[in-house]
């Protein structure tokens, strides 16, 4: 089931960056952000309530606040950086370039939460990296 998800939030996130890019024009990229995030916040919690996890919040330990609360200064950051260059650059090089990301978590899952980082893993990296710069070039 993860598969599924995987594909449609890559689906979901190929639509954002095309849809942002049209509603972004003659927008202040911090007021889209937070117009965007504003929508993503009230989805996210529909989602907690309709699901009925909203008692959960209780349980959520310091340690999980914390890096919580970290990840989303992360996202926020991602996001208002994500913006600003795709109100000034071509959506074609933005994304590609916003998409190295997959390279950069890999390499941090290995520095910091010691995962494997497998030949295969290598071979991707160095491939996603040379597609994105072949793209940008």
């Amino acid at each position: 089931m993860w598969l599924v998800f995987a594909i449609l939030s890559s689906v979901f996130a190929a639509l954002t960056s095309i849809l942002a890019k049209v509603g972004i024009d003659g927008v202040n990229s911090n007021l889209a952000t937070a117009i965007r995030t504003l929508v993503v916040l009230i989805m996210a919690w529909a989602m907690v309530f309709l699901t009925n996890n909203q008692s959960g919040i209780t349980e959520i330990g310091k340690k999980s606040w914390i890096f919580l609360i970290l990840s989303g200064l992360a996202t926020g950051a991602s996001w208002l950086c994500y913006y600003k260059a795709l109100q000034m650059g071509d959506a074609s090089k933005v994304v590609p370039i916003d998409k190295l990301s997959v390279v950069i978590t890999l390499i941090m899952a290995f520095v910091f939460l010691h995962e494997d980082f497998t030949s295969k893993s290598i071979i991707g990296c160095i491939l996603i990296t040379s597609g994105t710069l072949f793209m940008v070039i």
